[in-house]
């Protein structure tokens, strides 16, 4: 495995960041001992650093995975929490559920600019007390926005940024692929650490899995990249891919013809919350009842954790 430090957090991260979206209930659903299993094959295979988040609901599959495995495994998650209350709650659910005295990274989910963060400032102030206690070893942001990365950089106290990018741009919602490479390039020349989530697109540019790692790989500026990964193959495949390894045709095989799409169940009542909640403007309802654009959709799954119907789910 190939290894980096994440800017100046001091943690040394592999280039292949477990992204555990892809085996929580809003994806693959994977048992707690199925999702353990599968963390800590990756964990003895190299892989030192996962993407979590409260909303993905796997802490015990995490927590698990450090049972079966002693290797080291570093831990970042994310939260929406735009005040103290919230912060503390969703931080304490972490320690708690992973049952650790620290978590590595927190971060403040999908921040959209410096003003997004600033209306979260009172989360901010909170987390970079428990960071002084030793509760959090470094703090950031998550961001599907240039305007994001480059708000980020105006806070010394994030140290960590995790942007969308791509090879055709797909998900970046205020600019295009050049402007994330100049924000991540910038943000890298202030110290930041840098881990790049989304490079397949969400699944919608899995077909163009040589193309896709080629470009994240000769991108300098990334310390990691979160893949979401549901198999052993995927694991053995990504890494593979990560060390410049000569990959067999059936594992290949394997993992191109895998595909994600976004299903919304027959009795969705047309409520319009999944609308509401997707920054893609991928949902609309039509007819009464909620329909995806798939050009749009990243297939992250995340509407569906808002939608009172219970009714969409990635398959």
């Amino acid at each position: 495995m190939i290894y980096n430090t994440l800017g100046t957090t001091g943690m040394t991260v592999s280039k292949l960041c477990f992204g555990s979206l892809t085996l929580a209930p809003l994806q693959g659903n994977l048992s707690i001992e199925e999702g353990g299993k599968l963390i800590a094959y990756g964990m003895e295979r190299g892989i030192n650093f996962l993407d979590t988040a409260t909303l993905y609901q796997n802490y015990g599959a995490i927590g698990k995975a450090m049972e079966y495995s002693k290797k080291e495994l570093i831990v970042a998650t994310k939260s929406y929490d735009y005040d103290k209350i919230g912060a503390q709650k969703n931080l304490h659910k972490a320690l708690k559920e992973l049952n650790r005295d620290y978590i590595d990274i927190y971060l403040l989910h999908e921040q959209e600019s410096i003003h997004t963060i600033r209306g979260h400032w009172e989360a901010i102030e909170y987390l970079i007390k428990e960071k002084e206690k030793g509760t959090i070893r470094a703090l950031g942001i998550s961001t599907h926005r240039v305007e994001g990365v480059y708000g980020a950089c105006e806070i010394p106290e994030l140290e960590v940024i995790h942007p969308i990018i791509n090879v055709k741009g797909l998900g970046i919602e205020d600019g295009n692929r050049e402007d994330m490479e100049k924000a991540i390039s910038y943000a890298k020349s202030k110290g930041k650490g840098i881990y790049a989530m989304k490079i397949f697109g969400g699944g919608n540019l899995s077909k163009d899995t040589e193309e896709c790692f080629e470009y994240a790989l000769n991108l300098k500026d990334l310390d990691s990249m979160a893949i979401g990964m549901i198999t052993r193959d995927e694991i053995d495949y990504n890494i593979n891919k990560i060390l410049g390894l000569k990959i067999d045709e059936s594992l290949s095989s394997k993992v191109k013809n895998r595909n994600k799409k976004l299903l919304v169940e027959f009795w969705c009542t047309g409520c319009g919350t999944c609308v509401e909640k997707c920054h893609q403007n991928a949902m609309e309802i039509i007819h009464g009842k909620a329909e995806v654009n798939s050009e749009k959709c990243l297939v992250c799954g995340y509407c569906g954790a808002y939608c009172p119907q219970f009714c969409i789910k990635v398959v």
